[in-house]
């Protein structure tokens, strides 16, 4: 598996696309340090480009992939090699590549500038970002034979879950805001990866009038260790389960 996730690697880090990615990153996060004499509040935009635009390029680039390599899936599975070895090192490649750009992009600045707990949240965050969005894109993928639908239902599940979700949340908490609602947003807010990851970091540079009705709610009840320990075993749930999901799927796919 590893010798075919290593092609795979190697084969997206030449791509033109993932260059300009690692670019565009290393460029805006340079820019930020440098024109922000504050480095936590250079941390605190760069995060809001992070949420967008991570996530964003991570679950389109991996479709497209997916749907490029197609043809290279058909072939290996012409060779005594399982599905699910197939699939898995797809996905490694695909998710290790972007991973990579990104810690590159973002690493070398955050290395240079803020060195801190804090700095690291970032990298953490952004990793796990692209780590769950790859997984998303897997199984959109998996389950859409077309590519145009393939590619639209990628962009639906990134403009849900970065947009439209806390617009959601904000209307339920209004709606029923005569009643106790705080364990029901938590749980809400769990269904979220990119509203956890910008919690997590929320609460890392402790600006808690900038975190909203739910970021505020979180920080109460999980605000100790407990609680980013909670933040990170549900973000390792988001990347892991719907990856299961598209094996399953794959193995029982008629290709």
């Amino acid at each position: 598996m590893f010798k075919l996730a290593k092609y795979v690697w190697y084969d997206i880090l030449r791509s033109k696309v993932v260059i300009a990615y690692t670019a565009f990153l290393l460029t805006v996060s340079m820019s930020l340090f440098q024109l922000e004499a504050d480095s936590g509040k250079a941390l605190l935009s760069l995060l809001n480009i992070i949420l967008l635009i991570v996530p964003l390029v991570s679950i389109i680039f991996a479709t497209i992939h997916y749907y490029n390599s197609y043809e290279f899936i058909e072939l290996m599975l012409s060779q005594p090699v399982s599905r699910t070895r197939i699939l898995l090192s797809e996905y490694v490649g695909t998710a290790g590549s972007l991973t990579a750009a990104f810690l590159l992009g973002v690493g070398i600045p955050v290395l240079i500038y803020q060195p801190t707990a804090t700095g690291m949240a970032l990298l953490f965050t952004g990793s796990m970002l692209t780590i769950i969005t790859c997984s998303l894109a897997f199984l959109v993928s998996v389950k859409a034979r077309e590519k145009a639908r393939g590619i639209g239902a990628a962009l639906l599940c990134w403009f849900y879950f970065a947009l439209l979700y806390d617009g959601l949340l904000l209307l339920l908490i209004f709606t029923f805001s005569d009643y106790p609602l705080e364990k029901v947003t938590l749980l809400l807010t769990s269904l979220n990866p990119i509203d956890l990851a910008r919690i997590f970091l929320m609460l890392q540079l402790d600006i808690s009038a900038l975190m909203g009705y739910t970021g505020a709610t979180y920080k109460v009840f999980f605000g100790s260790g407990w609680g980013l320990l909670y933040t990170a075993v549900i973000l390792l749930a988001w990347a892991m389960i719907p990856l299961w999901m598209a094996i399953r799927r794959f193995r029982r796919k008629d290709l």
